[in-house]
């Protein structure tokens, strides 16, 4: 269990200029946890567990095992391998989550279909009684753009699915959660987004407004779930 952590930035890790934090920012500055962006496709380095308040991985287009073309994935796996044992507040998203799994053990593969666009995940049992999702209610409105799924790490629990994807989130322990779906999407990351996504599919706000609300009220708690963690006794 970690000490306090006062004073110590938010680590959120970036592997593509499209997918920042996206709406994570407004949260983390009205919660008034201090952020640091860390940019390994820019050859940023992670700093110790030890300087670390929490952590948040972002997505990106490729996958846990294109490690010749991105040979920074290994390290980054490795890097939340410790962070995890030294007890942080850890939240991977879509590739973030991915490389997770696959830091505690758990089996990355590609999934049966591309799922893409504005969706929804159903929460199980687990998901329903989860302090960070269960206020949501039986289902969560959520972008999707991933064809890899994760299997769920020994000692972790299932905590959503999709008509196509099984394993849509987990939480292993009381601080680390996966989520493969995403929930940052604001104006800018959306038209970052665009010139990629599939003929037929858009990110319009209109659609983007309930996830953006959810996603808000997430990371949320999320922060404050973290922070009480790692507060003093």
């Amino acid at each position: 269990m970690p000490g306090s952590t006062e004073g110590r930035p938010w680590i959120v890790v970036q592997h593509t200029p499209t997918e920042g934090p996206g709406l994570l920012t407004g949260v983390m500055d009205d919660a008034g946890a201090p952020v640091s962006v860390v940019r390994l496709d820019l050859g940023d380095v992670l700093p110790a567990p030890s300087e670390v308040a929490g952590v948040v991985v972002m997505g990106g287009p490729m996958g846990v095992h294109d490690t010749a073309d991105h040979p920074w994935l290994t390290a980054e796996r490795h890097w939340l391998t410790g962070a995890v044992e030294a007890g942080l507040p850890v939240l991977g998203v879509c590739l973030g989550s991915q490389l997770l799994a696959a830091a505690l053990g758990a089996e990355v593969t590609t999934g049966p279909v591309p799922e893409i666009g504005v969706g929804q995940v159903t929460l199980e049992a687990e998901g329903r009684a989860d302090p960070l999702l269960g206020p949501e209610g039986d289902r969560l409105p959520v972008v999707h753009w991933h064809s890899d799924t994760f299997a769920i790490p020994d000692g972790a629990v299932r905590l959503a699915s999709s008509a196509h994807y099984e394993n849509q989130a987990f939480r292993y322990g009381d601080r680390v959660y996966g989520l493969q779906f995403h929930l940052e999407v604001d104006d800018e990351v959306a038209a970052g987004w665009a010139p990629d996504l599939p003929a037929g599919i858009s990110l319009d706000r209109p659609d983007r407004t309930p996830v953006e609300a959810t996603g808000r009220r997430v990371f949320r708690r999320f922060v404050d779930l973290g922070s009480a963690l790692s507060a003093p006794s």
